[in-house]
């Protein structure tokens, strides 16, 4: 009898989340093609030179014990037996002072709320742990759940300020899922309660994570572009979908899968219906200007520093050199600034020497050991779509991934409705992409089975080769 042939694929988009679906597809034997527009793969998780002798990731990243989706990948990618483990801390910087709060002691002592506070602020974060239905928290706004459980002092000295810092003026949108989503994250990474915090990191980092990706996808096959800008996906009457290149001739596929953010799917597809168009606009995203600074010496022992204080110009301190062996930094300390703000901020216009400048008069406020003149690297990503923002119902306004137009399926991070942005909720996403969405929509024409570690799992199981 004879076989049908593979479908081709075309995966616009080569960030972790494309990476992972065109690595599943190959495992499917189907001819896929990556096409990114920028010079080099991994998207929000790509790498980039600092000076001559530090190349790491150009935003933060950290893997948690109970990432299993990542470590997955990363197994496969014979990268989990190279991570190192470290037991981190945390600080929290309020009333222009800095405080540690690593553990149940030091949160007991921390002076800017009283006992009460701190009883219901601890009982919020358990609570928020045990809960799973989160849709049911997605009709309940952030503020009135929290205002709820950790009261008034809680919420303004504590709650109120970390929203801002993580989604502006927009909190007032936001639903109580986003917390819950937060805190199940973190509270995952203890070990015991709220004791201790263990994160892992790979060796030489995401650039060395994308490169051994890189390397599958084309031992198994993918053809790999970059520098390839898509301006327009059109969809034709005879199953195939043209995608329309910046500076290549027009190409035609069987299917493709769009990874990019909302509003460019919809700029670049103008065949979708009003309706899809209506959706896809109106995701409120969230953006990110994150600076890198190199210095000669730690700013604290904390990997983050979480700030209240309205005066301070970013959103938190993140000292990767508190996780990261500083040999991999020539010995110097790796510092994140990141300020999350919407993607018509301001902030995005500001010149480097600029953002420089203020970023810099805040540090040396808040460290007094700290000198401009430590300084040794300084670099400022801009990136307008992150995340987007969880409203009130979110997950019901959402467009669904397979599209009006046959063969095109738009998938981003808006799609991770009941988790937080990081990359081990983006290869779920990726898996449950491929497991639930792609392959069932083909599974009836091909009778072709995934080959590889994969195995085709439904929405929430493991990957296989994860380790509890």
């Amino acid at each position: 009898m004879h076989q049908p042939q593979p479908l081709r694929w075309a995966v616009v988009g080569g960030g972790m989340l494309g990476m992972t679906i065109a690595h599943r597809l190959s495992q499917a034997q189907h001819d896929v093609t990556l096409i990114e527009g920028s010079d080099r793969l991994g998207g929000l998780a790509d790498a980039w030179s600092l000076d001559d002798h530090t190349t790491w990731d150009r935003h933060y990243h950290v893997t948690l014990l109970s990432d299993m989706h990542l470590r997955g990948l990363l197994d496969e990618l014979g990268l989990e037996r190279e991570m190192q483990w470290v037991e981190t801390k945390t600080g929290f910087f309020t009333d222009g002072q800095l405080y540690s709060m690593s553990n149940t002691l030091e949160f007991l002592r921390f002076p800017p709320l009283g006992l009460l506070s701190k009883l219901r602020l601890g009982a919020t974060i358990f609570l928020g742990s045990k809960l799973k239905n989160w849709r049911r928290l997605e009709r309940i706004p952030v503020e009135k759940w929290l205002r709820r459980w950790s009261g008034a002092r809680a919420f303004h000295k504590i709650w109120l300020p970390l929203l801002r810092a993580k989604l502006g003026e927009h909190y007032h949108k936001t639903s109580a899922a986003f917390i819950w989503a937060t805190i199940a994250r973190m509270y995952a990474a203890r070990r015991t309660g709220l004791k201790k915090e263990m994160f892992g990191y790979v060796p030489g980092g995401y650039a060395t994570i994308n490169e051994r990706l890189r390397e599958l996808l084309l031992r198994n096959g993918v053809q790999i572009r970059t520098s390839c800008k898509v301006d327009g996906v059109h969809a034709f009457e005879d199953g195939q979908v043209e995608l329309d290149l910046r500076d290549d001739p027009c190409e035609r596929f069987d299917r493709v899968v769009l990874t990019t953010p909302a509003p460019i799917v919809s700029r670049i597809c103008p065949q979708l219906t009003q309706d899809e168009h209506r959706r896809l606009n109106g995701i409120q995203y969230q953006g990110i200007v994150c600076a890198s600074l190199l210095v000669r010496q730690p700013l604290s022992p904390y990997y983050v520093t979480n700030i209240t204080d309205e005066w301070v110009p970013f959103t938190a301190v993140i000292e990767m050199s508190a996780l990261v062996d500083r040999s991999h930094f020539s010995g110097r300390s790796l510092v994140y600034l990141p300020k999350y703000v919407a993607p018509n901020d301001r902030l995005f216009e500001q010149s480097d020497e600029a953002i420089e400048a203020s970023f810099i008069a805040a540090l040396e406020r808040m460290y007094p050991h700290f000198s401009r003149d430590d300084v040794e690297a300084f670099r400022v990503s801009r990136v307008r779509h992150v995340v987007g923002l969880s409203t009130i119902n979110y997950s019901q306004s959402l467009p669904p991934m397979q599209t009006s137009l046959p063969g095109v399926y738009a998938v981003n991070s808006a799609h991770i409705v009941n988790g937080t942005l990081n990359v081990n909720e983006t290869v779920k996403l990726a898996h449950d992409t491929v497991d639930d969405v792609l392959l069932p929509a083909v599974l009836p024409r091909l009778s072709v089975k995934p080959t590889g570690d994969h195995n085709v799992q439904t929405s929430g199981q493991l990957v296989a080769g994860s380790r509890q």
